[in-house]
């Protein structure tokens, strides 16, 4: 497949060659713009018009795709081959309840008259485990595992031959992620259809995969049973990749019992209150009597599932929102006590870095600009500014000579260390990581937890980090604090944690992380 002018290779795929067959679960790994989505977006016909396909074959049940018309295409998705999408809440119709949704599939490619396509649709909503109600609601009223379930009933809806999942785990916490993983190889041996399932995330592939093909910058490099490449990988670039698994068996560590605490929170809580027009008043716990405390030259973990109250607990502490109530100290100053004219003065001691790196910087300036807007506000000169941009640049391993560059001409892993670096701008006692590695591939994910180990290690930093992977928790945190429904339910040294999980919730969270029983190649 040909590449538009300007692009940094000339062809997105070149000379790739595998099948699936039915009752197969075939997983396709490789790094972000390896080409795995181009292939299974090529497959369903949805590619779009500045790539175009220049040579080779793409068969369905014995017919070729590639001289199919784009009518006979739209006859193929959903009957004979369906989709199952990363991001669920985009590839649903916000403006449509999920059972009109199921039902577009059925009026579309079938003649059933409308109570047995409310029938058929409430039974697929059985089969992925919701309840036949849900089918009034609207995306935007479910969880994301729920509608990712959605997203499941309908591709499933006319039994396809053939189904792609597209990274469809990657957004989940770690026990919705286990859910979803069972059901997708629950329903595939169900029905025996050929499942396509692209990842990044080698826990899920040791997890559910049958056959493993390999992409690197859209071509082959090697393919074979689960096994053969997990545990005797014969392509460089494959070892590669499983080194850069981080393993669930925690780093050991020097404690740091003796170094003088950085952040103390006493009994914090956020409540926020819902109110509406014909509703009666609501009261929703995000966190509640959270006490832990962080030291200097030392990494707290948080994990827990989506909703437990991480991110809530993170920007409370950042006074990014505000307390309903507790202490938060910050080398003897209770943040959350301050008004907002005094917090001006502190708040450069707490900084953050956030989940989405492009999203958190802005597109329409340059990344110089970007990292020395903080210490410009607090008066720092723009001589003495530009000087330390240059340094942390070359501190989070990128030129210097790149800093009237604009985000868009970064690669993700860059941008996160950009963020990194503009968090580092203002020399914070604090760095709060909200999720900084859960949007990058594996390899690039290693490459920015050591980033942060090297930072952490070299500048005594206290670090906050939250995460829902356990395996990224287990390499880089001192302590976790374990979160459920707002409130911390186990706080301890990670090995002691990740040894003898003492909470019910603690041990659901650890056997539900994908690949923990199988043993990835070492050499």
């Amino acid at each position: 497949m040909r590449l538009p002018p300007g692009s940094d290779r000339a062809e997105a795929v070149s000379g790739v060659s595998f099948g699936v067959e039915r009752g197969e679960l075939l997983c396709l790994v490789g790094e972000s713009g390896s080409g795995k989505t181009v292939i299974a977006h090529a497959i369903m016909g949805l590619l779009p018009k500045t790539l175009t396909l220049t040579a080779g074959s793409l068969r369905l049940e014995g017919e070729e795709l590639t001289q199919a018309s784009a009518a006979r295409r739209r006859r193929l998705r959903g009957s004979r081959m369906a989709m199952i999408f990363q991001e669920p809440m985009t590839a649903l119709n916000p403006v449509m309840s999920c059972g009109a949704q199921i039902d577009e599939v059925l009026r579309a490619h079938t003649r059933l008259p409308q109570a047995e396509r409310r029938a058929r649709t409430a039974a697929l909503l059985g089969e992925v485990a919701l309840a036949a109600e849900l089918a009034g609601a609207y995306p935007h009223q479910l969880s994301g595992g729920q509608r990712q379930r959605v997203g499941i009933a309908i591709a499933l809806a006319l039994e396809p031959a053939l189904l792609i999942a597209d990274e469809p785990t990657t957004a989940l916490d770690v026990t919705t992620q286990a859910q979803i993983l069972r059901l997708i190889v629950e329903l595939q041996r169900r029905h025996g259809m050929a499942v396509l399932f692209v990842t990044h995330d080698f826990g899920v592939v040791a997890e559910i995969a049958q056959r493993i093909a390999v992409l690197r910058d859209g071509r082959l490099v090697e393919v074979g049973a689960k096994r053969d490449v997990l545990e005797r990988p014969q392509h460089e670039y494959t070892r590669m990749l499983i080194r850069a698994v981080p393993t669930l068996k925690p780093r050991e560590r020097a404690a740091r019992a003796e170094a003088p605490v950085v952040l103390a929170t006493r009994a914090l809580s956020k409540t926020y209150v819902e109110r509406g027009w014909l509703r009666a008043r609501r009261e929703v716990q995000a966190a509640s009597d959270v006490t832990l405390e962080v030291r200097k030259g030392q990494t707290l973990g948080i994990v827990g599932e989506s909703g437990s109250g991480k991110t809530t607990l993170a920007r409370c502490i950042a006074r990014l929102i505000e307390p309903t109530r507790g202490e938060v100290r910050v080398g003897g100053v209770d943040l959350a006590r301050l008004k907002r004219r005094e917090l001006r003065a502190v708040r450069r001691r707490v900084q953050m870095v956030f989940q989405d790196p492009y999203r958190s910087l802005n597109p329409r300036r340059s990344v110089g600009e970007a990292i020395i807007e903080g210490p410009l506000n607090y008066g720092v000169p723009r001589s003495e500014a530009l000087s330390r941009a240059r340094r942390l640049m070359e501190l989070v391993r990128l030129d210097p000579a790149a800093l009237g560059r604009y985000p868009h001409q970064f690669s993700g892993g860059q941008r996160q260390r950009i963020c990194i670096a503009r968090a580092l701008a203002l020399e914070p006692e604090l760095l709060v990581a909200d999720e900084p590695v859960s949007a990058l591939d594996v390899s690039v994910q290693a490459q920015v937890l050591a980033l942060l180990e090297e930072i952490r290690t070299r500048l005594d930093l206290a670090m906050l980090f939250i995460t829902h992977d356990l395996r990224v928790a287990a390499q880089v945190c001192d302590q976790l604090a374990v979160m459920q429904a707002g409130r911390i339910v186990e706080y301890g040294p990670t090995a002691r944690l990740f040894a003898e999980p003492q909470h019910p919730y603690t041990q659901a969270l650890l056997a539900a992380a994908p690949g923990r029983n199988f043993a990835f190649a070492t050499a």
